[in-house]
């Protein structure tokens, strides 16, 4: 589903990635791990067309995403692929629906069918019970749940979350676990980066990638 071939990222002549090559099938759970500074962000950010590499070649279901023009890369982004963001990237000042309708906008112009795929959204994410309750208001647990629900509301292929534990105590960091066990179940691809060991007690079959310095060091299974 996902082809990376001899990726290279450059920023203010600092090389960030490093000629990595490696796919992601359909439906997969891969884990990006590594320290601080090792690379794996820049690359979640590149597979999640939020950025390009400054050289080689990233497919996403044989549609070569490092040559579209901005413009399309928003709309595909839009159309395949749902984020998770560390920090969780909500509108404070907006309730839980209005948040996932900002996420619709590109794609859905009819408002009763949007309205549709957002309560579906929330109850997958466990969290429709809190939609009319602004973000601000939110305990960060419940936060997490509404950005889980603006992922997957326009119902992409594609699930990417970045250092999703990191802002979680351990009782909501479990329960994120059996979000990805639910991602798996709905036969989404998901990328997670992270340096949680949480994540070693996945309850799906995952694969981890080691990242260290901008190189892809090694490959295991979970």
């Amino acid at each position: 589903m996902i082809h990376i071939e001899h990726l290279y990222k450059t920023i203010n002549n600092q090389t960030i990635l490093k000629d990595i090559s490696f796919d992601i099938k359909e439906k997969e759970v891969v884990i990006l791990k590594g320290v601080s500074g090792s690379g794996k962000s820049t690359l979640l950010s590149i597979l999640a067309a939020l950025d390009k590499p400054t050289s080689g070649k990233v497919l996403i279901e044989n549609e070569a995403i490092h040559k579209l023009p901005d413009i399309y890369l928003s709309e595909f982004r839009a159309k395949n692929i749902g984020i998770v963001f560390q920090h969780f990237n909500l509108i404070e000042h907006f309730n839980a629906k209005e948040n996932l309708l900002s996420a619709l906008t590109p794609t859905t112009k009819n408002l009763q069918e949007a309205f549709k795929k957002i309560d579906k959204a929330l109850k997958q994410a466990h969290i429709f019970h809190k939609k009319d309750e602004l973000i601000k208001n939110l305990s960060g647990g419940e936060k997490q749940r509404v950005a889980i629900a603006r992922a997957l509301v326009n119902n992409p292929k594609i699930i990417i979350c970045d250092e999703p534990t990191a802002s979680l105590d351990s009782s909501n960091a479990k329960k994120f676990l059996e979000s990805v066990k639910e991602f798996y179940e709905m036969g989404k691809t998901t990328i997670i980066a992270t340096h949680d060991s949480i994540f070693d007690s996945l309850e799906v079959p995952f694969r981890v990638l080691y990242m260290k310095d901008g190189e892809l060091k090694e490959q295991s299974n979970g």
